[in-house]
C-alpha cells in the first residue's frame, strides 16, 4: 500500500489531463504554495535570530508584513478547501490546510518572537520563501503559456532534487556569502594603494557602473566557467548542474555547494575590489537571480539576431544540449561576444538541442551528487581496470 507521502507526490505529479480548471488541482497546488510560504515567514517572524536574514528584518517590521501574512494563509486556506471540495484525490488539498493549521498554532500573522540564543548564525527561510515566490510568480506562468517543450510538466523529472538544491542555496546563504566574499575581503584589505582607483570607478553615474560590472564579471565568468569544463576535478563539480535531463527555470538552482562559493567569489571579486557602489551590486545580484532562471526556462522564442547580443533561453540551452556539438560552447553568461572573440559560439538558426544531460553517470539525489566530484576519479579508474 502507498503511503500518505506517495499519494501526496502522485497527486502533486498527476497528468496533464487531470489538472484541467474545475478539478481542484490548481486549487490545491496554490493553496499548498500560499501555505508554505506563509509557514515559512512565521517560522522566521517566530525565531528572527535563527532563521530570519539581517537584511529582510527591515521589511518584517513594517505595517504592512503581518496582514500581508494574513492574506496569504486565508488565500491558502480558502484555496485548500475548494481542492478539498472539487478534488476526488484529497492528498494535496489535505498537505495544505495542515501546514497552514500548524502555521496558525505557531501563532499565525499574530506570532510573537521567542527568545533564543543568538549565534550570530541564521538560515535564511524567509529569503528562501520570498525568493521561490518571486521567482515561480515570474517563470511559472510564462513557461505554461509559452513554453518551448509543450509536453514538460511543471512537476517534470528531477524536480524535487532541484527545489531541494534551491532550498539549500537559500538557507545557506550565509555561509556562502562568508566564504565567497572572503578573498574579495583579503585583497582590499591589502590594497590601500588602489584608494584613487577605487574613488574614481566609485563616483562614475550610477548606469555606467552597472554597465561596467556586467562586463567584468561576464568576462570573469566566462573563463570561470570555461575552466570547471576544461579541468577534470573542476568539471566533476560543473557536470552536476549539467546532469539535469530538462531544463527550466529551477534547473539554474542545481549547482554543487563547491561551485555556487567559487562563482560568487569570481563574480564579487572584480565589483568589490574596484571600488563599485553597493547599490549596484546589490543591483546586479538581484539581476544574475532573475536572469539565471530566465535563460535556463523551458521558454519559447528562437531570438536568432537578438541571440547574437545578449544570452538567451536556446543559446544557453545549447550549452546544457547532449549532442556532439554542444560540447563546450556557449560559455558566456550575459554577453555572447566572449564567445565569438575566444571561439567557443554556438548558434544554429532556429534548431534547439534534442535534449539535456551528460554522458557521464551522475547519481541521483542531493548527497550522492554532493560527493559525486570526490568520488568521480576514484569510479573512472575503477572502470578502466575492469576494462
Amino acid at each position: 500500500m502507498a503511503s500518505p507521502f506517495q499519494h501526496f507526490i502522485d497527486d502533486l505529479e498527476a497528468p496533464v489531463s487531470a489538472r484541467r480548471f474545475g478539478s481542484g488541482w490548481f486549487a490545491g497546488f496554490f493553496g499548498l504554495l500560499l501555505a508554505c510560504a506563509g509557514f515559512g515567514l512565521v517560522v522566521a517572524l517566530r525565531y528572527p535570530d535563527w532563521f530570519s536574514m539581517p537584511e529582510l528584518k527591515a521589511a518584517e517590521q513594517t505595517n504592512w508584513f503581518r496582514p500581508l501574512i494574513h492574506i496569504i494563509l486565508l488565500a491558502g486556506y480558502a484555496l485548500a478547501l475548494l481542492s478539498l471540495l472539487l478534488r476526488r484525490k484529497k492528498a494535496i488539498g489535505f498537505t495544505a490546510l495542515i501546514i497552514g493549521i500548524a502555521a496558525a498554532l505557531l501563532g499565525g500573522a499574530n506570532v510573537s518572537p521567542r527568545e533564543t540564543h543568538d549565534w550570530g548564525i541564521f538560515f535564511g527561510v524567509d529569503f528562501f520563501v520570498v525568493n521561490l515566490i518571486a521567482a515561480g510568480l515570474i517563470f511559472a506562468p510564462i513557461e505554461r503559456f509559452w513554453p518551448h517543450n509543450r509536453d514538460q510538466r511543471l512537476f517534470r523529472i528531477e524536480w524535487r532534487e532541484d527545489l531541494f538544491y534551491y532550498l539549500i542555496s537559500s538557507m545557506l546563504v550565509q555561509v556562502f556569502t562568508y566564504l565567497a566574499l572572503a578573498p574579495s575581503s583579503i585583497i582590499n584589505a591589502n590594497t590601500t594603494n588602489l584608494a584613487s582607483i577605487r574613488a574614481a570607478i566609485g563616483g562614475q553615474p550610477w548606469l555606467l557602473q552597472f554597465v561596467e560590472a556586467m562586463i567584468l564579471t561576464d568576462l570573469a565568468q566566462y573563463w570561470f566557467h570555461r575552466a570547471f569544463h576544461r579541468f577534470p576535478f573542476l568539471w566533476g563539480f560543473h557536470a552536476v548542474h549539467h546532469s539535469a535531463k530538462a531544463m527550466d527555470w529551477l534547473a539554474g538552482a542545481r549547482m554543487h555547494f563547491v561551485e555556487i562559493i567559487l562563482l560568487r567569489g569570481v563574480t564579487s571579486l572584480p565589483l568589490l575590489t574596484f571600488g563599485f557602489l553597493p547599490s549596484v551590486m546589490q543591483a546586479y545580484v538581484a539581476l544574475v537571480y532573475v536572469y539565471s532562471g530566465l535563460v535556463h526556462a523551458n521558454l519559447k522564442g528562437d531570438f536568432d539576431r537578438f541571440g547574437h547580443v545578449m544570452v538567451t533561453p536556446r543559446f544557453h540551452h545549447w550549452h546544457h544540449g547532449i549532442e556532439k556539438e554542444a560540447i563546450d560552447v556557449n560559455f558566456a553568461i550575459h554577453f555572447p561576444l566572449w564567445d565569438k572573440l575566444f571561439g567557443t559560439f554556438y548558434f544554429p538558426k532556429g534548431k534547439w538541442p534534442s535534449g539535456y544531460g551528460v554522458p557521464e553517470k551522475v547519481p541521483n539525489g542531493y548527497w550522492k551528487q554532493l560527493a559525486y566530484p570526490f568520488v568521480r576519479r576514484q569510479k573512472e579508474v575503477e572502470a578502466a581496470r575492469v576494462e
